[in-house]
């Protein structure tokens, strides 16, 4: 008996489960899940179930909720669809504010033509003049970081061709002025100050083509075809090798036979920058030239020993009568010592032809 009512109340218990209690009449029902997975929780308004069966009116609809009442949760996928849908929000006062500050910001950077003509070029114009005018191995206060800089900045500004035109002008007046310098100079002098002024050209470019190789990778290469330290030696070779030329090469052949008159090392400078110039120069004097340049001369050749020899006979008795001496000879042969020195001294030092 005790089984058969504990069954009974098993069976009651189960049918109240299966029977959910009615909703409460005061709370709406939940809003059902949209297709692709939007849930949009409206603004709760009263739902009037009578309608118009007691014959009151219905009124106006409600207006549509704001952009700002609407909450929106999204599922990953469906974040593009809204996102179409969706009006464009309206511009602030704000917004329009930081447009307008970026773009002063840019049109901040541009370099106008005036910029460069009353900035930028004034600090390139310094510097060159510096290097010009530097003597080999001294050092100048400048900051070439600074300088680059400037370059970089002008060549990105689209004023390659401007800095061009004013660099070549820059450097064009310099040499001239050298040149007249050069002309003025006496002929005890003229060798020595020829010297100086290209040593000094051709150092001051070694920091001047560095300074702007951006414009010539980017400028000069580019559209001219060209290398800026060709166009720059070019110039040196117009406006004052080419001037001086006759003058300085009768002076080179008179201190080339009288020993000594001119250092060896600015002999040796002055042929090679010649060479580097215009290897043409070397058909004006091929003698002087191929002691300091090899491959000048043709190859030495077997028949013309003798005439090799008679040639440093003949430099040896010149030293001898300039009152050099040829040292300690008592430990040698007496004789024809000479000639055999000679022969010898024709075999080693005509080997390089």
């Amino acid at each position: 008996m005790m089984d058969d009512q504990n069954h009974n109340n098993w069976e009651a218990a189960v049918e109240g489960f299966r029977q959910p209690p009615p909703p409460p009449p005061s709370i709406p029902a939940p809003a059902r899940e949209t297709p692709g997975g939007q849930l949009l929780a409206m603004p709760a308004v009263s739902v009037d179930r009578k309608g118009p069966k007691e014959g009151l009116p219905m009124g106006p609809p409600p207006p549509p909720p704001e952009a700002n009442g609407v909450i929106m949760m999204l599922k990953s996928g469906d974040a593009a669809s809204v996102a179409k849908a969706a009006p464009a929000p309206t511009p602030t006062p704000g917004s329009t504010i930081n447009i307008n500050t970026s773009t002063s910001k840019f049109l901040m950077n541009v370099i106008t033509i005036e910029d460069y003509k009353s900035t930028y070029w004034p600090k390139l114009d310094g510097a060159i003049d510096q290097l010009l005018t530097q003597s080999p191995g001294d050092y100048i206060p400048i900051s070439y970081e600074q300088i680059y800089s400037c370059v970089y900045k002008c060549v990105c500004q689209q004023h390659s061709e401007q800095m061009y035109s004013d660099l070549i002008k820059k450097i064009t007046n310099h040499l001239e002025r050298v040149s007249k310098e050069l002309q003025a100079s006496p002929p005890d002098l003229y060798i020595e100050r020829f010297n100086i002024a290209l040593g000094q050209y051709m150092g001051a470019l070694q920091s001047i083509v560095p300074l702007f190789i951006y414009m010539n990778k980017f400028y000069i290469e580019t559209k001219l075809n060209r290398d800026l330290k060709d166009d720059l030696i070019k110039l040196f070779t117009e406006h004052v090798a080419e001037k001086h030329i006759y003058s300085l090469m009768p002076l080179l052949l008179e201190a080339q036979s009288t020993p000594f008159q001119v250092t060896p090392s600015t002999m040796a400078n002055i042929v090679k920058g010649l060479y580097t110039l215009r290897p043409e120069w070397v058909q004006m004097a091929p003698t002087l030239f191929s002691k300091f340049i090899p491959n000048i001369l043709p190859r030495a050749v077997e028949s013309e020993l003798s005439e090799y020899a008679a040639q440093d006979q003949k430099l040896q008795r010149e030293l001898i009568q300039n009152g050099f001496m040829r040292g300690d000879q008592s430990r040698k042969r007496a004789g024809d010592e000479l000639t055999y020195n000679s022969s010898s001294a024709c075999a080693s030092s005509r080997g390089y032809r």
